[in-house]
């Protein structure tokens, strides 16, 4: 070891830097070790990212999670929206608290096999603004990184506020081998706009990029069936050539979706079939497939430089 550096995979007790440390930095160094464990034990960890609200990115992240934990996955959603936590709603445990136990602070179960954490499983107030510049927001996030008991997880999903800004920069920061991003998009020009920026920023910060996923990709209407093509569709793929990334499909607009986000209820219990069903069905199996590819490619370097 280097004189002067920590490894934050060992603790301050016993190292012969110790006595040179500060009082404060023995606790970063703490901090920093128990998240380096915490995110050990997380296989897979995915960023749920879009260029602009309103693209239904929450949606998204919430219907992908719970896909995963019905294919019998263990999996956690962090909720890295700051100002406009959506999640606890969308999950159906908005009533709820994180409650602190010997371990570090316990995320909330959703069903078998999903927990949730969230800035609004913590604010006792719905409607209080939470008015947070960058440091306040990073440190919030590490603490749900690093002082949430987790366990073992499958995969983790980071529903990300949009734009790019503080959130997916402290995710990526922190995480450091986010294991890949999917960008949210729906058919319009400005909103596609938007996500090609949100696919170079992802490329800047290393993260690999899954895929475009296009939203409110048309709409069969309930009385007649006609397909109405309310904001077009066809954008998403468009931007996925262009970009040289993978298209994930479209979702098309389903009202009995809307009911059931309000409701708390993730759209893929349903037992009831639809296409939009289907398509998370589709997109859940494309990230299980990127998932394992990477894990070979990881698993063929490692036994590559074990060689040399």
């Amino acid at each position: 070891m280097e004189k002067g550096k920590c490894e934050v995979t060992k603790s301050c007790s016993g190292c012969e830097e110790e006595k040179s440390c500060s009082t404060q930095k023995k606790e970063e160094h703490e901090e920093d070790r128990r998240l380096a464990q915490r995110l050990s034990q997380i296989k897979n960890k995915i960023m749920v990212m879009s260029g602009k609200g309103g693209v239904g990115k929450s949606t998204v992240s919430v219907n992908l999670a719970a896909s995963l934990a019905l294919e019998g996955y263990e999996v956690g959603i962090l909720d890295a929206d700051i100002h406009g936590p959506d999640i606890p709603r969308m999950c159906g445990v908005e009533n709820r608290s994180l409650l602190g136990h010997e371990h570090g602070v316990k995320p909330t179960q959703v069903f078998k096999g999903l927990k949730a954490v969230s800035m609004g499983l913590l604010s006792q107030d719905p409607d209080k603004a939470i008015v947070w510049r960058g440091p306040l927001k990073h440190r919030v996030i590490k603490q749900f990184l690093g002082d949430v008991s987790w366990g073992a997880l499958d995969y983790l999903v980071i529903d990300l506020p949009p734009g790019t800004g503080d959130e997916p920069l402290s995710v990526a920061h922190l995480i450091k081998n986010v294991d890949g991003s999917i960008i949210v998009t729906t058919p319009q020009d400005v909103a596609l706009l938007d996500s090609r920026k949100a696919v170079n920023f992802s490329r800047l910060i290393n993260v690999p990029v899954l895929g475009i996923i296009e939203n409110m990709s048309g709409m069969v209407c309930p009385k007649c069936g006609e397909k109405i093509d309310l904001f077009k569709v066809g954008g998403g793929a468009k931007a996925a050539r262009e970009l040289g990334v993978a298209y994930l499909g479209h979702i098309p607009i389903d009202p009995k979706m809307v009911i059931s986000c309000d409701e708390g209820t993730p759209f893929v219990t349903d037992p009831e079939p639809s296409e939009v069903k289907t398509a998370f069905i589709r997109l859940c199996q494309e990230v299980i497939k990127a998932m394992d590819r990477r894990a070979g490619k990881i698993a063929s370097a490692v036994h590559s430089d074990l060689e040399k």
